[in-house]
């Protein structure tokens, strides 16, 4: 029967219009976003292989060019040693032209001495050995003559024939000196025309790594622009229907956790379901800022950029608040909380709209409970957990009360809250009714339907 009943209820919200079920302009605007979002999706993903293939040929152009700058330098260092290669032959070319200089001044000198010898020759051979035996004054002289001439023209071979022959060997040294010059100067010039090639070839990568660059960033930037499309896309998702992190149970489901919370802490369905439509609407609005500094606890607001000095308790709430975050992997900056009002600090978390420090209240409970580690972001666990605050806070026999603590604490007195538990109790009455009945009034309808 309650099933039947419950059933009933989402007819009943669908036809009237209510918090489950948008207006109808914002419901396509929703779909439109939703189908642009997914479209984006495809986007980032095509840009994020395209430029894991920029980058590969990236790194393809700049390996060849490492390459080529390496064959360059390799090419210089050999034209360099060519170069000294023919410096050092011609060097030795010029000490081999002063040798054979000073041989061929040897060798006229020698041949002057020779010319000497031989004119005395000549001339002894045509004085008899009458005139000289006449000329010289005893006979050891003639003969100290006749040897003379005979050493020197033994002597004057053999230096003509060293001469000759080391003329010769220079000769020869100096020609392949001279082909050993050549080659090297031949050598250098083609390595030159290669080094030339070479540096061509790599100023033709340069170019195609610079429009390879050019293109790199070009589709950073497009990637960029999308994803940050995409982020403001998420943002107008969130001011439409909620954080989309946070899945929002339909009334159905959330009647049966909050019978399930009740079997654990004994606080009435009904109300339980009033104090998270009061807080959240069932988990469509679990906050609109972000933390904008994890030291001062400043927070601004998703879709307008406003910033809030009091965006979370600095000390009392922030340091818990980004516990929370880390150990769930949040990042504490993209986590949606609430904004702060127009008086106190803002930083509720979750569709129970839990502030840090009373999340860890009642931690320890839920997670004995669950048997695992609760996070305020789940629909069951932020049911269980608020159940289980309006439990220690008297719930179940004081509703109203408990109600106005959940929501002001210490100042649950103060006149500037009253409303909350009035409305808070009032709408619990009003879902018991239609639970128990299947009916509701007017009045209820604008209790259950516009929290």
């Amino acid at each position: 029967m309650k099933r039947i009943l419950i059933t009933t209820l989402l007819s009943t919200l669908l036809l009237m219009g209510g918090v489950f079920v948008f207006a109808q302009d914002k419901e396509a605007e929703r779909r439109e976003l939703e189908q642009e979002l997914e479209r984006l999706e495809e986007e980032i993903a095509r840009a994020e292989r395209d430029i894991t293939a920029t980058e590969a040929e990236k790194q393809s152009l700049q390996n060849r060019i490492n390459q080529l700058q390496n064959e360059i330098s390799y090419l210089s260092s050999q034209i360099e040693r060519n170069e000294l290669i023919v410096s050092s032959l011609g060097h030795e070319i010029a000490d081999t032209e002063d040798s054979i200089r000073e041989t061929t001044r040897k060798i006229e000198e020698s041949r002057e001495e020779l010319s000497e010898v031989l004119r005395a020759m000549h001339m002894e051979g045509r004085t008899s050995t009458i005139e000289v035996l006449i000329i010289e004054d005893d006979l050891s002289s003639v003969f100290n003559n006749l040897n003379s001439l005979e050493r020197l023209s033994s002597e004057t071979r053999s230096i003509l024939d060293n001469v000759r022959d080391f003329r010769s060997s220079l000769a020869g040294y100096k020609e392949d000196l001279e082909e050993d010059q050549e080659e090297a100067r031949r050598t250098a010039q083609i390595m030159e025309a290669q080094k030339r090639q070479e540096e061509a070839a790599r100023r033709q990568q340069e170019s195609l790594y610079d429009m390879t660059e050019e293109e790199y960033q070009q589709q950073l930037a497009e990637k960029r622009e999308l994803e940050e499309r995409k982020r403001e896309i998420n943002e107008k998702l969130v001011e439409l229907v909620g954080i989309p992190e946070v899945d929002m149970p339909t009334f159905e489901e959330a009647v049966e956790v909050a019978e399930w919370v009740e079997g654990h802490t004994g606080i009435r369905p009904a109300f339980l379901l009033s104090i998270i439509m009061q807080e959240s609407a069932l988990g469509r609005n679990v906050g609109q800022c972000y933390i904008a500094d994890t030291s001062s606890g400043a927070s601004r607001h998703i879709n307008t950029g406003q910033t809030y000095s009091n965006g979370i308790h600095p000390t009392r709430d922030l340091p818990v608040f980004l516990t929370i975050t880390n150990e769930l992997g949040r990042d504490p900056k993209r986590t949606p909380v609430s904004c702060p009002m127009s008086y106190g600090y803002g930083g509720a978390m979750g569709p129970a709209q839990f502030i840090p420090s009373t999340w860890q209240s009642v931690r320890s409970s839920v997670r004995n409970v669950l048997g695992r580690e609760p996070s305020p972001w789940e629909i069951s666990d932020s049911f269980l957990a608020s159940g289980t605050l309006l439990r220690n806070l008297g719930g179940a026999y004081n509703e109203r009360r408990a109600a106005l603590q959940y929501f002001a604490g210490a100042n649950w007195q103060a006149s500037h809250v009253q409303f909350y538990g009035d409305q808070t109790v009032e709408r619990a009455n009003c879902i018991q009714t239609f639970l128990n009945e299947g009916t509701m009034s007017s009045r209820c309808n604008s209790l259950v339907f516009m929290p």
